[in-house]
């Protein structure tokens, strides 16, 4: 039975949010990483999503300890910095059935795991892929990393002279099929998100600029609370739907677009002031480089495409999971062995 604390009551699966939990943090008080990591477990309580169904991956740095404190229940790989892609890409193969979630920072993706970033993009591999992104190498002491923005002064390390990566530019140009931005001080829009990239069958990049407090706070940082607070702009208000919930019609000003996902579920945008579809992949990009121009911090669903087939969707796998397929339904027979060589020689 449901206690009277919200802790207390349980989902569809008969699951309090408190089963959603992992270890306690041992990142820095009021770290952004902290907050993502919460909306992750809202996320999936509210989505009644069991949680021995997800498994975790994750690289090197502050961010890839960030699983530790969410799913306690789940299954998780901690890998080698910047291989967290291929390593979700073969865990994943093993059991299609499972929703993964692959946890990374700025230096881990767009640093040394930029050639294996840009390829889970191109394969769509069902992963919601999310890059806390703070700027800098916090967990060794706040070397700029390749999302700083040019020109920025830290102590002790000088000034940063390099143009920035834009993790959401090159998602967009790297034809992943669910790309979006957020920033880690509008949970509301962290969770929402978050819900439709589980939705989503194929990747799903979320950005998520993720301050942090000890090394890269200062108020004219471009990944700080305060300077993401006075330039967010977000591109529509955004509330996921379940699927098989009822849908009711709002008839409040500004215009309402759904975007279906595979699942059946809903994904609802209300335009706030601007005129953009998120299913055109040349907006997006235009989008993306006018909110740097103007040092703004665009913030939503930034492109969708729900067309294209997964990773999975382009094999012939059969419907049990490989990993438990026995020796004998595994190896090939002496037969077709011998029909292949025959081809061959």
């Amino acid at each position: 039975m449901a206690g009277k604390s919200p802790q207390g009551k349980v989902n569809l699966v008969n699951l309090t949010k408190s089963d959603y939990r992992g270890a306690p943090s041992t990142l820095c008080q009021g770290c952004g990483h902290n907050s993502i990591a919460s909306q992750i477990i809202a996320a999936c309580y509210e989505m009644n999503i069991i949680p021995e169904n997800v498994v975790k991956f994750s690289g090197i740095g502050c961010s890839s300890k960030s699983p530790t404190y969410f799913l306690g229940r789940s299954f998780g790989f901690n890998g080698l910095h910047g291989r967290m892609p291929p390593l979700a890409t073969g865990a994943m193969f093993g059991d299609t059935s499972l929703l993964g979630i692959g946890l990374s920072g700025d230096g881990d993706t767009a640093s040394i795991g930029m050639g294996h970033f840009k390829h889970v993009m191109r394969r769509n591999l069902p992963l919601v892929y999310i890059v806390e992104n703070n700027g800098v190498y916090g967990l060794t002491k706040g070397q700029f990393s390749a999302t700083a923005e040019i020109g920025l002064s830290l102590k002790k390390q000088g000034t940063n002279l390099y143009m920035p990566v834009d993790i959401a530019a090159e998602a967009v140009a790297s034809n992943a099929t669910f790309v979006a931005r957020s920033f880690a001080g509008d949970p509301k829009q962290v969770k929402e998100l978050i819900k439709a990239a589980f939705s989503h069958k194929g990747i799903a990049i979320l950005d998520i600029i993720s301050p942090c407090v000890s090394f890269n706070n200062r108020e004219d940082s471009h990944h700080s609370y305060k300077w993401g607070k006075l330039h967010e702009s977000a591109l529509h208000e955004l509330s996921y739907v379940p699927p098989k919930e009822e849908i009711m019609v709002e008839y409040e000003k500004g215009e309402l677009k759904d975007v279906e996902m595979h699942d059946g579920s809903l994904i609802r945008l209300r335009k706030l002031g601007k005129d953009y579809d998120p299913t055109d992949r040349a907006a997006a990009l235009r989008a993306l480089e006018e909110a740097n121009k103007n040092q703004e911090l665009l913030t939503g669903l930034i492109y969708i495409d729900t067309s294209h087939p997964s990773l999975f969707d382009m094999y012939d796998l059969p419907d049990e999971a490989l990993n438990r397929l026995t020796p004998d339904r595994i190896r090939p027979t002496k037969e077709s062995i011998d029909k292949i060589n025959a081809l061959m020689f």
